[in-house]
């Protein structure tokens, strides 16, 4: 079984994602740092010199790379469920979990650091 973390940036995806693989004894994976290594770029780069639409190709093929993975807890990026019709392979692969943090603490966690 796969576990497929979704939720908004800055709601602890990967934080939490950590700790459950830990608790089960499975691996984690963070598909944003996935698509880094694979890039060879940070997403930001990615983003900048070849645009959102090709970052989204990307990440759907990271996951779907995932594939062949019995079991793992991976932390997605905050748009991944919302692109190439990835939720629906998710819920087809595992078990997706929604993390839901409320709006302040969410805005505070994701305002720059003075």
């Amino acid at each position: 079984m796969k576990v497929f973390l979704v939720g908004f940036m800055g709601c602890g995806k990967t934080t939490l994602g950590r700790l459950f693989a830990r608790r089960l004894g499975w691996p984690f994976l963070d598909l944003d740092l996935e698509i880094e290594r694979r890039a060879g770029k940070t997403i930001p780069d990615i983003f900048q010199q070849e645009g959102e639409a090709t970052f989204r190709k990307l990440e759907a093929d990271a996951l779907r790379s995932l594939e062949p993975l019995e079991r793992a807890v991976i932390s997605t990026g905050g748009g991944a469920p919302c692109f190439h019709e990835n939720m629906d392979w998710m819920n087809q692969h595992g078990c997706t979990v929604f993390l839901h943090l409320d709006p302040e603490p969410l805005a505070a966690r994701l305002a720059p650091q003075t």
